[in-house]
Formats: structure tokens, C-alpha cells, sequence
């Protein structure tokens, strides 16, 4: 092992992986060392747009901001966005180069070893260890020929590897032996130790297993991590966090989780704000009670406009709007609110048009070109609750396909660079925007409350998410530096165990 990374593989997806190594790349930086993550493939609806416009994994943008440096294309250089149960988006070194169904990719993948092996030297040769990060399962073994993200990767990079184990829905000791007994003997050589992860209780009551599970597969368990409640940005739509209600605020605000939801976590800054109770619906009687309700992100537009039909949202959320209440469209929920979305040329759907909910006078036309982009978006609002934040800027991001055109009834109520991304309808409470990360600094949703509670003697003091984050990171990583035994981790990384 040349000691310059390290590799995180699981026994499968959502074993924490994501979290682990962001604890990991914080320790090294608060160790001194300079690191970056690696993904060599992500397949994720959560996507983050770098400074130069360039589409990447939102975990591994979360991971650099842990190790303290700006996020970059090349820890993800491959990308996949589902579009559908069998197709999906390529993103490749940050551009959407087409789409390709689950059996043309994985008979492609072969080609993209070359390449992600000389775009991840290029990102060693630049710090001082890289922490990769796998994804599922390595004994995946009807996966195994085309690897091009688990002990393929391992190889590329001469990478020691720690597998981490879920104790949490039970059978983790035979998850991490099947897995080991699964591999190859070459690629059993690489695997230096274990993790168990997100352990509820006393360690001590796995003494026996522990001892155990070492001897059969002939390498250290490094530590129990117990369960967090970790608050950073994930990657996986399938996570806890889209079936379960999120802060204590009294403002109840009803996500509508969309079959191909992407970007759900501008709302994780959303539900931190002490006003806000998020909750993700599915259903129509689900909105009852919500003072405000967001239609979010979508990677199949028409798609998910059809499915609201199909389930009976499209008229309850059209009533919530028409007697007054607020309602958001962020992107694709975005362009649900016009008239009607255009898709032509079958970027996201076989369906060339439908027709919107109808509440605010725009049309979407969706093309091939995508426009990704950091952005502040300026807003200019002279009356209703817009009006006490007229003139102000919020930071985020662009990432849609396809232009979007106002009539005469919508005011524009935010711009980027003199470009209007985001319209309201007349009144006042339907409003959509472009901008991803709306919510992260506080600002918009604290004008909100402020609004929808009129009687409060003080506005609560808005969350900054960047700044909660920062402290998330050094908390999550004292945890896991107590946990594991970090000496035998800075062993494995130097290549001496």
C-alpha cells in the first residue's frame, strides 16, 4: 500500500458510508493533513454545482467541505440521475453527456476505467491522502466483472480498505462476514479492518461477536460508531429522512415527495429553522394542516406532474393555492406551477407535453442543454411579506434543463445577472424560483414566519446552515475519533498495517 488512501466500502447502501468518511477527512484536516474525497460513481438525485459550473455527487461536495477545501469535479467524476426505474442521466467529469438505460451503462462501464483512473491521480498528486468512498456492496458478484467503484477502485488507487457495517436493522456480524467470504482472494487482502456503525447501547454487550467476527475473517473490528442523528446533506432518495417529519416549529410545511424528488436537501436547512416543522406527503388528505406547501425538484418533470394527477395532489394543491395559501415551487416544482412544460426532444419523458397546475402564467420548454450554476439571486418585491426583504441577495445554485417564460400575470420576484428565476402570481402566495439553497441562510423562511404568525413579539432568529454545519462536522468527527481506535486507522492509511 503507497499511503496515500483510503477506502471506505460497506456491506450496502446506507450503512453510513457518506458520513464516515466526511468524519474522517474532518479529522485528518484537524490533524493537519490536506485531503479530498472520492467517488468514482455516484447515482444520486442530490446534485451540487461547483464554481465553474460543473455537476457533482452532493455527498462528496459535502465531504470537501469537511476536509476544508472547495469541492471539485474530479471527486465524482461519473454521475448517474435517474429518470426512471431503468434509465438515467450520465454526468461525466461534471456535463450530462446522455442517457442510457441500466444495461447499456453497465456494458459501457468498462470504458470508464481508464479514465477515472487518471482523473483520480490527478486529484492525489494535488493532497496529502484521498478517502474513496465505495458504493452498495462489493460482493455484488454479478457486478463484479464491470466494477468500476468498489475493489476495482481499490486496485486503481493500491487502497487500503475498512468495511463498514449497519448494526442498526440487525445481522451485521454475518453481513460483514458474507461480504468478506464473497471477495476474491486479492481483493480479501485489501480489507485492513472494520467498522460496526449506528449502535444503540452499550458496546460492551458486543465483546463476544467482536472477538469472533475477528477471528473468522482474520482482521481488527477499529470500533463501534453509535447512532447519530447526523444533520448534513445525503445523497440517497431512499433515506429515513423523506418518511419521517423533521424540526419543532408550529409552521407545518408539507414537501410533496415526488417520485424522482431531486435536491431534497435545500429543505434539510429548512427544517432546522426554529419556525419549521417539515414533513414530506404523498397524498392529498396529507396536506391538511400545512400552513405552507413546497412542490421540490424533480429529474422527470412531466413524469411527476402526471403521477400528482394519477394520486389526486394536482386539485388539492390547486385549492390550497386558491384559498390563500402559500406555495413554493423550487425547479422542476417550479415549472409544474405554468400552464404548461414542454418536452419536445425527450430529454426527461417520453410524454412531449402536459399540462401544469395552472397557478402561475408561465411555460416551460424543457432541451438537452442544461444550465448549471452558482447564483445569487436578487429579490425585488414592493409589496406583500416580499417587500421586507426587497433588495436582498441569497446564495445557491441553478441546475434545470430547458428556459421557462412569463405572461402578464406574474410579477418577478428574483433575478440573477438582470435574468428573472423566479415569478409570483398576483397575489402573492404562489411563488417559483430556479434557485437551489433558498433556504439555507434563513433569511426568506424568517420573513415567512414572520408572516404567517403576525402575532409573535419577535421573529425567531434564523439558522445559518453553513455556519450549523461547520459545527455538525467537528461534532460528528469527535464521535467517531472516540470510537474508532484512530491509531490503527492512521496505520492502515500509511500502508503499515
Amino acid at each position: 500500500m503507497r499511503g496515500k488512501s483510503l477506502m471506505i466500502q460497506g456491506t450496502a447502501s446506507s450503512v453510513g458510508k457518506s458520513v464516515l468518511c466526511a468524519a474522517l477527512l474532518r479529522i485528518f484536516r484537524q490533524d493537519g493533513l490536506r485531503c479530498a474525497p472520492f467517488k468514482a460513481q455516484n447515482m444520486a438525485l442530490n446534485a451540487y454545482v461547483t464554481r465553474d459550473g460543473l455537476e457533482m455527487g452532493r455527498a462528496q461536495a459535502m465531504q470537501a467541505q469537511a476536509a476544508g477545501i472547495e469541492p471539485d469535479v474530479r471527486m465524482n467524476p461519473v454521475l448517474l440521475k435517474p429518470t426512471g426505474d431503468r434509465r438515467s442521466q450520465v454526468i461525466l467529469d461534471g456535463k450530462a453527456v446522455g442517457s442510457l438505460s441500466a444495461m447499456e451503462f453497465h456494458r459501457r462501464k468498462g470504458e470508464l476505467r481508464g479514465h477515472i483512473r487518471s482523473v483520480y491521480d490527478s486529484l492525489e498528486r494535488e493532497v496529502d491522502c484521498v478517502v474513496i468512498e465505495g458504493a452498495g456492496s462489493p460482493a455484488e458478484i454479478n457486478l463484479r466483472e464491470s466494477d468500476i467503484v468498489n475493489m476495482a477502485m481499490a486496485k486503481a488507487a493500491d487502497a487500503p480498505v475498512i468495511l463498514v457495517g449497519d448494526i442498526n436493522p440487525g445481522g451485521v456480524f454475518a453481513a460483514l462476514l458474507g461480504t468478506v467470504m464473497l471477495l476474491k482472494e486479492k481483493e480479501r487482502a485489501r480489507v485492513r479492518g472494520v467498522i460496526i456503525n449506528k449502535f444503540r447501547g452499550d458496546p460492551a454487550i458486543l465483546e463476544p461477536g467482536l472477538r469472533m467476527l475477528e477471528e473468522r475473517i482474520g482482521v481488527p473490528v477499529l470500533g463501534v460508531v453509535p447512532w447519530m442523528d447526523v444533520e448534513l446533506e445525503e445523497e440517497d432518495g431512499e433515506t429515513a429522512r423523506l418518511r419521517a417529519a423533521q424540526g419543532t416549529g408550529d409552521i407545518d410545511v408539507a414537501v410533496v415527495c415526488l417520485p424522482h424528488i431531486a435536491n431534497f436537501t435545500d429543505f434539510q436547512a429548512l427544517a432546522l429553522q426554529p419556525s419549521a416543522r417539515v414533513r414530506y406527503v404523498r397524498s392529498a388528505g396529507e396536506l391538511s394542516g400545512a400552513d405552507v406547501v413546497i412542490l421540490p425538484g424533480t429529474k422527470n418533470t412531466i413524469g411527476d406532474l402526471l403521477e400528482l394527477r394519477r394520486r389526486g395532489l394536482d386539485a388539492a394543491i390547486v385549492r390550497f393555492a386558491r384559498s390563500g395559501g402559500t406555495l413554493i415551487g423550487v425547479c422542476g416544482g417550479y415549472q409544474m406551477l405554468g400552464s404548461v412544460v414542454r418536452d419536445p426532444l425527450g430529454v426527461e419523458s417520453p410524454v412531449a407535453e402536459a399540462s401544469g397546475l395552472g397557478l402561475l402564467d408561465v411555460q416551460t420548454t424543457l432541451s438537452p442543454e442544461k444550465r448549471t450554476v452558482q447564483t445569487r439571486g436578487r429579490i425585488g418585491a414592493q409589496r406583500g411579506w416580499l417587500s421586507a426583504l426587497d433588495g436582498c441577495t441569497l446564495s445557491g445554485y441553478e441546475i434545470h434543463a430547458g428556459e421557462t417564460t412569463a405572461g402578464k400575470e406574474v410579477e418577478v420576484w428574483m433575478t440573477a445577472d438582470g435574468r428573472p428565476i423566479g415569478t409570483r402570481n398576483r397575489e402573492g402566495n404562489v411563488l417559483g424560483t430556479y434557485l437551489h439553497g433558498l433556504f439555507d441562510d434563513g433569511t426568506l423562511f424568517s420573513a415567512l414566519a414572520a408572516h404567517l404568525r403576525p402575532d409573535r413579539a419577535k421573529a425567531d432568529a434564523p439558522l445559518d446552515f453553513a455556519a450549523f454545519r461547520e459545527r455538525e462536522f467537528d461534532r460528528v468527527a469527535a464521535v467517531v475519533r472516540a470510537s474508532l481506535d484512530m491509531d490503527a486507522v492512521y496505520r492502515i492509511l500509511r500502508g503499515e498495517a
